[in-house]
């Protein structure tokens, strides 16, 4: 299968809810909109940003669903879906149904309660599901942080490659950059590496990473565009000072309770997704006040994304 490596800014979205705590599907047109509006090249979506495991088979499918039927209409737009990870028989329905929907790829994420020893059993585990779909991009979804496993991917990249003709790349969310060239390096640069933290995005850049996957794209694409000519014009005094920028703003997720922050942000942009369903800690009234003026205490009033 011919890799079609993602360039770029792929956001990964909030799942939007209403105010009882049900999807909100209504609202993807819209989100598909704002992010095609600021030159965001692709989506992954039901991820962590996704609220992916806090949602039924079916949730899961509506929301690729209503993705997809947007992607149609365009054309340009690539969508990744996450498809699962405790449950291989889950996966594998997600994977079907993604195929039948006429997505661009899917991603599997790693058993993160029975987990697998080695990268072996890890690979054994994609590749049943990859094996469903032969026609189909896979990637693998690496966050440790969030799944405990935290197997070297270059090990998984050597067996999954000779296991997986499907197999398309990683969507790397750790700070582990050794780890992460070896894998950018792997058999002449063949597998598609996704960047996934957006307060490291500079530090990939100089080895030759080309696609990223993140949160922070959602709403505030324009400021990574920004960082990203920078770079290509070899003034790293300003892509620095942009990234600079990100990690303030991003500081703020953890100063008002982690990832529900997000859709904070969402809302300050004019964009409301509602709140994370339990156990995620959403912001009070008074918090998003407070919240407010530090947003606008960052002066980034020009790298926010525009509806």
């Amino acid at each position: 299968m011919q890799i079609v490596k993602l360039e770029g800014l792929v956001a990964a979205p909030f799942t939007p809810m209403n105010d009882e705590g049900e999807l909100n599907i209504d609202l993807v047109p819209e989100y598909y909109s704002l992010l095609e509006k600021n030159g965001v090249a692709g989506a992954f979506i039901n991820g962590s940003t996704g609220e992916g495991v806090s949602l039924t088979q079916k949730e899961k499918q509506a929301q690729a669903a209503a993705w997809a039927e947007c992607m149609k209409k365009d054309g340009k737009f690539r969508i990744i879906n996450l498809v699962g990870g405790t449950s291989y028989r889950e996966c594998i329905e997600n994977a079907v149904f993604s195929r039948q929907l006429g997505l661009s790829a899917i991603a599997v994420l790693a058993p993160y309660y029975f987990k697998p020893y080695d990268a072996e059993e890890l690979a054994r585990f994609v590749a049943k599901v990859g094996e469903a779909v032969p026609e189909m991009p896979v990637y693998f979804y690496h966050i440790p942080a969030l799944t405990g496993v935290n197997i070297p991917m270059i090990d998984f990249l050597r067996i999954i490659s000779k296991m997986l003709p499907n197999f398309a790349g990683i969507k790397y969310t750790h700070e582990d950059f050794m780890d992460f060239l070896s894998c950018l390096n792997f058999n002449d640069r063949k597998y598609d590496m996704l960047w996934g933290s957006d307060e490291c995005l500079l530090s990939v850049l100089a080895v030759g990473c080309r696609g990223a996957v993140g949160s922070t794209y959602n709403y505030a694409a324009p400021l990574y565009h920004a960082l990203i000519r920078a770079f290509e014009n070899g003034n790293l005094d300003e892509a620095g000072r942009l990234q600079q920028k990100s990690i303030d703003m991003i500081r703020l997720l953890g100063k008002y309770g982690g990832i529900a922050t997000g859709k904070a942000f969402m809302k300050f942009i004019g964009i409301d997704c509602g709140e994370f369903r339990s156990p995620v800690k959403n912001m009070t009234e008074s918090d998003f006040l407070e919240f407010r003026k530090d947003v606008k205490d960052l002066k980034m009033d020009n790298y926010f994304s525009v509806r």
